[in-house]
């Protein structure tokens, strides 16, 4: 299926970070890293990055807004639009050599999230999706696993690291979906994990403390591959709350109302 015009405009604006990425990675010893918080690292390339794609989408589309990790907001005169964009998710794992990070890029129209794209350079997986036309992996359509009950399923989910809330609260929902699962995994890159529920390799997904740009393509990614998302309550105010539950239908069902018992 041919692309679009906007998803043309999104994967040439992550292809071309990402060529900048992967110029990087491996040669994290030369890279400037500033303290950005604990345990939070902000890069020499994590800029350059969103700064590559924020010239491209701002090209392209020219009166859009932005919500992006680095730069924050960015206003434009068109109101009905915004793109949230993270330039280097799982920043940590770059640092440290990992093959395991992202370019997320998602569209938002009049409040609604309508495009998804997440790239992955080293790999060299670019999952897309927009709404009403199904997901892809490099062209290639793609669906959440078909599993219907929690205790045959692989889940993932992020670990609340030094300087974050919540581990409290994170280690008894830990306690309460080992009872249940085959396993639980960790990549370290939310829109990985999110781009790897859509693609069937995990079963669900949760996490709680993240921001909207670590997630929004993601969502629609899961979405229209057929699976379910909500935020830990149950709702779908994910973005604002900052907690996210994914998976297909039964198992996101499910494992919400593990993590949140009595929502």
């Amino acid at each position: 299926m041919p692309a679009s015009a906007l998803m043309n405009v999104m994967t040439k604006a992550a292809r071309k970070a990402g060529r900048a990425l992967s110029r990087d990675f491996g040669e994290v010893e030369h890279l400037q890293v500033a303290t950005k918080g604990p345990a939070d690292f902000v890069s020499r390339a994590d800029h350059r990055a969103e700064k590559i794609i924020y010239e491209e989408l701002a090209h392209a589309r020219p009166h859009y807004n932005f919500l992006m990790e680095e730069r924050g907001i960015v206003e434009g005169s068109d109101k009905t639009h915004r793109w949230i964009v993270d330039p280097l998710d799982g920043t940590t794992n770059y640092l440290h050599g990992i093959p395991q990070f992202a370019i997320s890029i998602a569209l938002e129209r009049d409040g609604k999230l309508v495009a998804g794209l997440i790239y992955n350079p080293v790999m060299d997986e670019m999952f897309t999706a927009e709404k009403g036309s199904g997901a892809f992996l490099n062209d290639r359509r793609i669906r959440v696993a078909g599993r219907e009950k929690l205790e045959d399923c692989v889940v993932v989910t992020g670990v609340p690291h030094r300087g974050k809330s919540g581990k409290e609260v994170f280690i008894q929902e830990c306690r309460d979906v080992m009872q249940t699962v085959v396993g639980i995994r960790r990549t370290g890159s939310a829109a990985i994990d999110l781009a790897w529920v859509a693609a069937g390799r995990f079963d669900g997904y949760w996490e709680r403390g993240i921001q909207a740009w670590d997630m929004a393509a993601g969502i629609v990614l899961v979405r229209e591959a057929g699976g379910m998302v909500s935020d830990a309550e149950g709702g779908h105010d994910m973005l604002l709350k900052g907690s996210i539950v994914a998976g297909t239908a039964p198992i996101q069902s499910e494992l919400q109302k593990t993590i949140s018992p009595n929502s």
